[in-house]
């Protein structure tokens, strides 16, 4: 699915674009994912975490980013977070994919809607080898 724009904070700059250099699409609206809380792992100067991998959550990434103090899986609703379970989509920190990619627990990749700055963080083939949106 496209991603609209018009909910972008990037409005006036250049259309966010995907690994594979074709336009960004939406990761997941339910739950609401990306740092701008727009469904879109796009990013930008203030997102110092890169929240640019959109990924498909499984047992064991979320017990591996649990275990090292990310607890994804326990809701928050003070904070209007349910807490993530296998199958949902979310914008995760390139950095966090690499890490849980290194520890064996790398979850699945939307290359479509996994921002290109990414890339500074992860090898465009080790993405790849996770995708989970490409035929």
């Amino acid at each position: 699915m496209p991603f609209d724009e018009s909910s972008s904070p990037r409005r006036g700059r250049r259309p966010p674009r995907n690994v594979m250099g074709g336009p960004l699409e939406l990761c997941s609206t339910t739950p609401l994912t990306g740092f701008f809380r727009n469904g879109c792992c796009e990013t930008g100067p203030e997102d110092i975490g890169s929240h640019t991998v959109c990924a498909v959550m499984t047992a064991d990434f979320l017990a591996f980013s649990k275990s090292i103090g990310n607890d994804l899986s326990t809701p928050h609703p003070e904070f209007g977070f349910d807490g993530l379970k296998p199958g949902d989509r979310w914008c995760l920190c390139a950095p966090r994919w690499q890490e849980a990619l290194e520890h064996k627990a790398a979850p699945g990749v939307v290359m479509r809607a996994t921002e290109e700055g990414a890339l500074r963080y992860c090898a465009l083939v080790d993405l790849t080898r996770h995708a989970v949106d490409l035929a």
